[in-house]
């Protein structure tokens, strides 16, 4: 059986943390150029090809891959996925019957997909997939896939959460401990007509997750919004996410901006996102797949893996 270490997350370990820090920071990448790693097919990788992503998204929590792929295949970024560690699909009640979910501003009639962000050209702001999630369902890992580019815009924001944490603690430790809370953030029920879709979900913001090997890893549940959210109401909490709304408005160079072009997509560890809003090519409208997932990337393979976890509500990308 493998020793668990010390935590670099838990407060109380200044020196793990102070190691790990500088590890991450003499590690990371500097520039968006170095998140993208090329791919002849993101369905068959080669050895080198999976080893060059995996060792990116180990440094950044993410990886952009650029490949010549271009076709409208759905089952890209789940071939992908199972390649890099990824296997249980989470679907939503929005996703098609495989669990991928195809997002594109819908020409539904109100009610459906074009009740969700998503699915319109309008910006998305800071969020991480799932917030709205149990922790027993929490989002690991993504693939978010480009097909079509939109016309104009459609620019995604991505940043290491390892970063933002970094930022919060080293501005003051007592925020991170009121995120870690159980009850930092809470999304209220969603009713709908018949009765409630979705109870309120409290959670915290930051959790530590140990792996069979003894490993620590940082996840994090947030979302930017500021309707249908409830924060816990006391000081060190406001503060922390007034502190975490600054952050993410700022220029700060580790948060990274790409334009997702035909063949290109991002694997991550769940990292928190937005997107610009885009205006459409009526002839060729923007279309990405997305696959969420309860795995990490490069997370030793399991049984049961491949069935589909209970479909739930979405209220962002």
């Amino acid at each position: 059986m493998t020793a668990t270490s010390p935590s670099p997350f838990d407060l109380d370990q200044p020196q793990a943390y102070a190691q790990w820090r500088a590890t991450k920071l003499a590690t990371q990448p500097v520039r968006a150029e170095d998140l993208i790693v090329d791919v002849a097919d993101p369905r068959h990788l080669s050895a080198d090809e999976r080893a060059a992503l995996l060792h990116t998204c180990a440094r950044a929590n993410m990886v952009v891959y650029r490949s010549p792929v271009v076709e409208e295949d759905k089952s890209l970024p789940r071939l992908l996925g199972a390649q890099l560690g990824l296997h249980r699909l989470d679907a939503n009640w929005l996703a098609d019957e495989d669990g991928i979910s195809p997002i594109a501003v819908s020409t539904q009639p109100a009610g459906a997909r074009a009740d969700f962000i998503p699915y319109t050209d309008k910006p998305i702001r800071w969020h991480t997939d799932g917030y709205y999630h149990p922790q027993s369902r929490r989002i690991e890992g993504m693939v978010l896939h480009c097909v079509r580019a939109a016309g104009e815009g459609g620019v995604s924001g991505l940043v290491d959460h390892h970063r933002v944490y970094i930022a919060l603690r080293d501005a003051n430790p007592a925020w991170v401990r009121a995120l870690m809370a159980p009850d930092a953030m809470t999304i209220p029920e969603r009713a709908d007509d018949n009765g409630v879709a979705r109870p309120a979900q409290s959670g915290p913001v930051f959790s530590v997750l140990t792996g069979l090997d003894g490993e620590h890893a940082l996840h994090m549940r947030y979302t930017a919004r500021t309707r249908s959210i409830a924060w816990k109401d006391d000081p060190d909490t406001r503060a922390a996410v007034a502190f975490l709304e600054q952050l993410l408005s700022s220029d700060v160079p580790w948060i990274f901006h790409v334009q997702l072009q035909p063949g290109m997509g991002v694997v991550c560890n769940n990292v928190p996102h937005d997107r610009s809003a885009f205006t459409d090519d009526p002839q060729r409208p923007r279309l990405l797949y997305r696959a969420r997932y309860l795995d990490r990337v490069g997370a030793p393979p399991a049984p049961h893996r491949h069935a589909l976890q209970a479909a739930q509500p979405e209220l962002q990308l």
